[in-house]
């Protein structure tokens, strides 16, 4: 017997479901809240199945708790890149674009691709992710009102009040910043975890508690290039026989928020850091252009963190002096 399948279309009130049990099909629709997650269960169960594999796709925060409320009562449950839903999508020369159809979507890729299972992030990771994600918030808000204020044609009334919220925004990021220090601090793995990514030239507190609060566990990545792959800082080729050659992008299909963080970090380890300086300097003299560097040495300091992080080890200076006595 197969083990039954359910794909989730998720949004932000309501669900879709399709549920494959016995070559058939059925479908239903729900509210996205505790009263709705029960009455899937009690609606699976009506139909014979009483666990299974669950899969949705992974669209930030609406589908949280519905996922881990399947996974604790014994489901299995996968959290799907939309990407690959897409790219499957494609492959079936799928044209319909309705919740109910991407539920069978859904259901369809979990039965033929087997996707890996996902199980529900620590309490500190949590808070950490969020933390980290409304600094983020309140600095792009900061960075607004600023460009406001500097844009002039503004009345005094406007322009007092958005110096006021600007002066409101700057107490709550020194006060986000500060929990966010203080809930790294209280928990020693974090806290050794950014000791470590705090070695590494470029990567300052902040920067490794972002990173932190986007990377759940090193482990869970098999190795450097799938989690390059996670944060979208895998390069993106376009050949095709001998006359397309076009130039190489990163993918940018993946956790934005992690590849953002690695951007001005980047920056500063190519004048600091002798990994990235040397690595960078070596790809310009090659003739790649200044934002291909860039996007190469965010790559290659990604690579550098999960090394770092897998081997618990800090960053070592005089690694490049080593390899070449090695040689």
């Amino acid at each position: 017997m197969i083990q039954p399948i359910i794909g989730i279309d998720i949004a932000k009130e309501t669900f879709d479901v399709c549920l494959i049990l016995d070559e058939k099909n059925w479908n239903a629709h729900f509210e996205n809240n505790l009263t709705g997650f029960e009455k899937l269960l009690h609606w699976a169960k009506g139909k014979g199945a009483a666990n299974g594999h669950v899969c949705m796709e992974a669209t930030g925060q609406y589908g949280d708790g519905l996922a881990e409320f399947i996974f604790k009562q014994g489901w299995q449950v996968s959290v799907v890149n939309p990407a690959r839903i897409k790219a499957y999508a494609g492959s079936k020369l799928r044209r319909n674009k309705t919740d109910k159809a991407d539920a069978q979507l859904i259901a369809e890729y979990c039965l033929r691709e087997k996707p890996a299972l996902w199980s529900p992030p620590p309490a500190s990771f949590k808070e950490l992710q969020a933390l980290v994600r409304r600094l983020d918030d309140l600095q792009a808000n900061f960075l607004q009102e600023n460009n406001r204020l500097k844009s002039g044609g503004k009345c005094q009334v406007v322009q007092e009040d958005i110096i006021g919220h600007i002066a409101f925004l700057e107490r709550n990021i020194e006060q986000i910043k500060k929990a966010i220090q203080d809930h790294i601090n209280s928990h020693p793995d974090l806290k050794q975890r950014k000791e470590l990514l705090t070695s590494i030239p470029g990567i300052g507190d902040l920067t490794a508690a972002k990173v932190l609060g986007e990377i759940r566990d090193v482990c869970d990545f098999e190795d450097a290039r799938q989690l390059a792959a996670y944060a979208g800082l895998t390069p993106r080729n376009f050949i095709s026989g001998t006359s397309v050659h076009k130039k190489s992008r990163l993918s940018k299909m993946g956790n934005s928020n992690l590849r953002k963080a690695l951007y001005m970090p980047a920056i500063v380890a190519m004048k600091c850091n002798p990994i990235i300086r040397e690595f960078y300097q070596r790809l310009i003299m090659s003739g790649l252009r200044k934002m291909e560097a860039i996007g190469a040495a965010m790559h290659k300091l990604l690579r550098l963190i999960f090394g770092i992080l897998k081997s618990g080890s800090p960053f070592d200076p005089k690694y490049l002096e080593k390899r070449a006595y090695a040689y």
